[in-house]
C-alpha cells in the first residue's frame, strides 16, 4: 500500500508502528478494508513523532501510481483529459476512501481540485490532507508524461518552518492558513488530451468501477454490520464503536453508510434482535433466559419488554403459538 512505502521512505518500521497503535497491518492487503479516520490521524501523528519529519505526508506523491487506485486509477488513465479524469475520481472516490471528500470545480482562474478530510473525534492531521494533494499532483504528472505545476496550492495548515519540502513537492505558489486544501490548475493543462486516453477502455473501466461501487454500497455495510452484531450479541449489547472498528470504518462513516442504505445502527440492532428472537423461540431446547442473554440483554426483563414491543405478545405466548402450528 502507498502509505507503507511513503512511511518507509523515512525509515519507519510500518508493521511495528501499526502494532503499537493497535491497527491490523494485514488489513492493508484487503482492498475493501477501511481504517477509521481517527486511526489514520494517530498513525500520521506517530509517524511525525518517530521520523521527526512534519512534511512526511508529501512522501505519498513519490510512491503513488494510477494502479495504486485499482479500477479508479485505470479509469483515470483512459480519460480524454485530466478534467475528465478528475470528474471520474470524484464520482468513484468512495472506492478509494470514505473520510475524504473531493470536488472538482471550474473556476475563473482555471480548475480547482478541492479536498475536505473529515475527522471522527480527533481533528484530521495536515499530513493526511497534504498526502492527498501530493498524490493528486503526482497522478497529473504521471498521466501527462511531464512535470505539471499548479497555478497555486492551498493548505489549511499553518505555514511550516521549513518550506523546502513543499516547494519541491508542488513547484507552485503556496497559500497556508487557507479555508480549504486544494490544487488550482491552468485550464489548458486540465483540458489537454492525455496520451493514455482510450474511449473504449474508459467505458469498460466506468462499467467496472460502477459495478464495484454498487457492490460496495448496496446493503453491503448493513449486511456486514448485521453479521458482526450476530457475533457480538451473546457477549452483551454491542456498541457502535466496536462494530465500526470491526468493519474498519469510523463511527461517523458507519452511521452515514447505514443511513444511505435506509437504516441506522439502533434500528439494525433492533431488527437483528427481533429476527434472532424468532429463530431462537422456534428451538424448543432453548430456555427464555438463554435467549435473553444470547440477544445481548443483561436483564431478562428488558428482553420481555422488547419482545412485547416487537410482537405485542410475550415470548412464552409466542412460542406456544408456534408449537400449536407445528
Amino acid at each position: 500500500m502507498g502509505i507503507v512505502k511513503a512511511l518507509e521512505m523515512d525509515g519507519l518500521d510500518c508493521r511495528a508502528l501499526f502494532q503499537q497503535l493497535g491497527l491490523d497491518f494485514d488489513a492493508l492487503d484487503d482492498p475493501d478494508a477501511r481504517f477509521p479516520q481517527d486511526s489514520m490521524t494517530r498513525l500520521w501523528l506517530r509517524a511525525v513523532e518517530v521520523s521527526g519529519n512534519p512534511a512526511i505526508g508529501l512522501n505519498m506523491g513519490k510512491v503513488v501510481r494510477p494502479a495504486s487506485f485499482h479500477v479508479v486509477g485505470y479509469a483515470l488513465m483512459s480519460s480524454r483529459t485530466l478534467a475528465e479524469g478528475f470528474q471520474r475520481l470524484v464520482r468513484y472516490q468512495r472506492i478509494i476512501a470514505e473520510s475524504a471528500e473531493l470536488s472538482f470545480r471550474r473556476l475563473e482562474e482555471g480548475y480547482g481540485l478541492i479536498l475536505t478530510v473529515h475527522g471522527d473525534h480527533l481533528p484530521p492531521t495536515r499530513q493526511s490532507a497534504e498526502a492527498s494533494l501530493a498524490c493528486a499532483l503526482a497522478l497529473c504528472s504521471w498521466l501527462t508524461g511531464r512535470a505539471l505545476h499548479p497555478v497555486k496550492v492551498l493548505c489549511q495548515g499553518a505555514e511550516p518552518l521549513d518550506l523546502a519540502p513543499y516547494q519541491r513537492a508542488f513547484c507552485a505558489p503556496l497559500v497556508f492558513d487557507a479555508p480549504y486544501d486544494a490544487l488550482i490548475f491552468e485550464r489548458a493543462d486540465m483540458e489537454a488530451p492525455l496520451p493514455t486516453a482510450n474511449e473504449a477502455m474508459a467505458q469498460l473501466h466506468d462499467r467496472f468501477a460502477g459495478e464495484y461501487l454498487a457492490r460496495f454500497s448496496e446493503s453491503r455495510v448493513t449486511h456486514k454490520a448485521r453479521q458482526v452484531l450476530c457475533r457480538l450479541l451473546p457477549q452483551g449489547e454491542p456498541k457502535r464503536d466496536v462494530v465500526a472498528q470491526t468493519l474498519h470504518l469510523s463511527q461517523r462513516t458507519l452511521q452515514r453508510r447505514l443511513q444511505e442504505e435506509g437504516t441506522s445502527f439502533q434500528s439494525l440492532l433492533e431488527d437483528t434482535r427481533r429476527e434472532l428472537a424468532e429463530q431462537y423461540l422456534a428451538q424448543p431446547g432453548m430456555t427464555l433466559l438463554e435467549i435473553a442473554y444470547l440477544l445481548g440483554f443483561a436483564d431478562p426483563s428488558n428482553f420481555f419488554r422488547a419482545f412485547r414491543r416487537w410482537f405485542d405478545t410475550t415470548p412464552g405466548e409466542y412460542r406456544a403459538r408456534l408449537s400449536s402450528q407445528s
